[in-house]
């Protein structure tokens, strides 16, 4: 299933990311997944959730690698890391972000519904291991996620043609992520897809969390489009934070690169 391309698309910071999908991979397939992405924020959500000017302009470059491999129908390990460069008023960095590794485990799958438990171990890096934390700060993290996908039909599609997809699918995912260094997360995704016939896809999706003592909290959504081409596909998109405390609102483009096998 196609689907299951979704387990890599957000490779963005760790406020953000969205590893884990519903659909694991089959034994002895896989995915590479390249992304960079370009983030800007010249106001931020204050502690009362008050969109306020920051003192200088913030900007960060990043360029992220995901990948998994089926080791079994039903167990697919994962790997993503990351290299950041940016500035605020505050700091001037580059470096790696976190590395993480874990498992995916299929709980179940049938024709249309598929659920999938994670548990993942990273590693902090130089760079921001958090989007509302100074880079550097952070040393170690655990994640326990749970993923519920549902593969829908068809919209206005039919013998006498329509202009809807063809094939459609929705996604939930939610997380906790326990910290070293930093305050322990609760996470919420979800992710709604439409394929256009064989080739091209449409993705909206949704992030939001928060942290464990009234701290940061953030919701961001992205649109994106996907061109496949054989084994290889294409993504383009833009990600907006919409609400928040202590974050950043910031907004910008994300290209990603797919190689499946």
């Amino acid at each position: 299933m196609r689907h299951r391309c979704l387990a890599g698309l957000l490779l963005a910071t760790a406020a953000t990311s969205a590893d884990a999908s519903g659909w694991a991979q089959k034994k002895g397939g896989g995915q590479v997944i390249v992304k960079t992405e370009f983030m800007r924020a010249s106001k931020g959500y204050d502690p009362a959730g008050v969109v306020r000017t920051l003192p200088g302009l913030r900007k960060e470059r990043l360029v992220g690698v995901f990948a998994e491999y089926g080791l079994t129908d039903r167990l697919t390990v994962q790997f993503k890391g990351d290299w950041q460069d940016g500035e605020d008023a505050f700091v001037d960095y580059a470096g790696g972000g976190p590395a993480e590794i874990g498992l995916t485990w299929q709980v179940y799958r049938d024709d249309r519904n598929a659920l999938s438990l994670y548990g993942g171990y990273a590693v902090s890096g130089s760079g921001r291991n958090a989007g509302y934390a100074q880079p550097g700060v952070g040393v170690q993290d655990w994640e326990v996620r749970v993923a519920a996908g549902r593969s829908l039909g068809g919209i206005g599609h039919g013998p006498t043609g329509g202009w809807g997809p063809d094939r459609s699918f929705i996604e939930v995912q939610a997380a906790r992520r326990m910290r070293d260094g930093l305050p322990d997360e609760s996470r919420a995704d979800f992710t709604a897809g439409a394929h256009f016939g064989e080739n091209w896809m449409v993705l909206g999706q949704a992030f939001g969390g928060i942290t464990d003592g009234g701290g940061a909290r953030w919701v961001s959504i992205e649109t994106s489009v996907v061109r496949n081409m054989g084994r290889w596909s294409v993504q383009a998109g833009w990600r907006r934070t919409v609400a928040g405390r202590e974050t950043p609102l910031a907004d910008g483009a994300l290209i990603a690169l797919w190689r499946r096998f």
